[in-house]
């Protein structure tokens, strides 16, 4: 199994009305329990608007991209499936419940990883 990222950019639900908001909710979370039944399911958030803060590797802290920029990411999910075509479905249905594109990436495999999470009883 492959790990994917499907995430998609800070504003792009803008468009929705605040009398929507209801509706997108319950529809995202369907699509969140129907990943987790399907049991590729890994982890998912939306982010608040705001700057983040880049830690240089001399640890001082500066502002970093600012919400108006396009890198800056309004949510992600991380789905394990079998290919990407099937990623790209996923993706489909949470564009569809989310009401916005939606981007997918494939992470790279990282196996010491995958075995701490294993040995911690994490979903791996």
């Amino acid at each position: 199994m492959t790990r994917y990222l499907i995430s998609f950019s800070e504003g792009s639900m803008d468009h929705i009305p605040d009398e929507d908001w209801a509706d997108v909710g319950k529809a995202s979370h369907a699509v969140v329990q129907d990943a987790f039944t399907a049991g590729v399911w890994v982890f998912g958030a939306g982010l608040e608007r705001q700057r983040a803060s880049v830690v240089a590797t001399d640890g001082t802290v500066t502002d970093g991209p600012y919400p108006e920029t396009r890198e800056v990411i309004g949510g992600f999910s991380v789905i394990d499936v079998a290919s990407r075509e099937e990623a790209l479905e996923w993706a489909a249905k949470i564009a569809v419940a989310c009401r916005c594109a939606q981007e997918v990436r494939e992470l790279m495999p990282d196996a010491e990883q995958d075995a701490m999470l294993r040995q911690a009883n994490w979903r791996g």
